[in-house]
């Protein structure tokens, strides 16, 4: 099973002691966001888990402690944008972050740190050439400390409405789409960073971006040097091409306060639930109250059993 840590929270920047600690113990619960009394017991062990996601902003509490997983195959979703405190209050400087960045790169291998410059959002402040100009600084910085790029465009969902309001955002047309993807891939071909989107219909193909996946099977693959067998994640939106994995982050609990993001309603809401957790505790936030269902989550491995066997008999 591929594990994803986490789409709903930055879990190595804010919980990364909750999460070894749940390594230890060699399993975690998961409530289900939209029933709390439903809660799932992910085992998490070398053998249940064939791969990590991690998505994070800053992997720099997890740095030291890497020794910690290495019995596990994993790899990074790390973002780096160029918004400023005005739409990511809660982050570092980005010459740290990209500091931060460079070392896991140079610990783990470029492969497994994928770059994310998302989502892009338009103002009359973040233009598309003030994109164009960071967007080639992070190129420069990142070059040979990571293999690709992936992008996406702001999707204003209601409370992304809400939370971005005094941005005054602009709506990304078509053109705007286009005129982005031709000059980030030239940027990006410059420095050898391939540059994928996520989760958008439009065909950019013809300039030099494909559709990506950020929960890989290709990449996957590769990192277990096997072939795997796993599907698309129904559970998705349509445009979404991640494969199946199974998430262990909550949502409203993401420190990093960027107003753009999906996973967070609002301000006062992550901050009562960042008070409620334990970092020894089996759940990301609060505590089981006795009264839940507890299903353990059907751990079926990726790996093709029958390239695996073969592979096997060669010894």
């Amino acid at each position: 099973m591929i594990v994803s840590v986490s789409r709903r929270t930055d879990i190595p920047a804010f919980y990364s002691e909750w999460f070894f600690n749940r390594i230890k113990e060699g399993f975690v619960y998961v409530v289900n966001p939209f029933n709390p009394k439903q809660v799932s017991k992910i085992e998490l062990t070398p053998k249940t888990v064939d791969c990590f996601v991690f998505w994070t902003k800053d992997a720099e509490p997890m740095l030291n402690r890497l020794d910690e997983i290495e019995d596990f195959k994993y790899y990074f979703q790390f973002t780096i944008t160029s918004y400023r405190g005005d739409v990511e209050p809660g982050a570092r400087m980005k010459k740290d972050i990209v500091d931060t960045f460079r070392r896991l790169s140079d610990k783990i291998g470029k492969e497994k740190v994928i770059w994310r410059y998302d989502p892009i959002l338009l103002n009359d402040f973040y233009t598309k050439e003030y994109h164009y100009q960071w967007f080639e600084k992070f190129c420069m910085q990142l070059s040979g400390h990571t293999e690709k790029c992936i992008i996406s465009f702001l999707d204003l969902y209601k409370k992304t409405k809400r939370n971005t309001k005094e941005l005054n955002i602009n709506s990304i047309s078509e053109n705007d789409m286009t005129d982005l993807a031709r000059n980030l891939a030239t940027i990006a071909a410059k420095y050898k960073i391939d540059i994928e989107t996520c989760s958008e219909g439009i065909d950019l193909s013809k300039y030099g971006m494909k559709k990506g996946k950020c929960i890989d099977d290709k990449i996957i693959s590769r990192i277990l040097n096997l072939p795997i067998e796993v599907k698309k994640d129904d559970t998705q939106r349509e445009v979404c091409g991640c494969v199946k994995s199974v998430d262990i982050g909550q949502y409203n609990t993401c420190k990093h306060h960027c107003l753009y993001c999906y996973a967070n309603f609002n301000y006062k809401t992550v901050e009562d639930n960042c008070l409620k957790h334990n970092s020894k505790a089996p759940i990301l936030v609060d505590c089981l109250k006795g009264d839940e269902k507890i299903a353990t989550r059907e751990m079926k491995s990726i790996k093709s059993l029958n390239s695996y066997n073969e592979q096997i008999n060669l010894f």
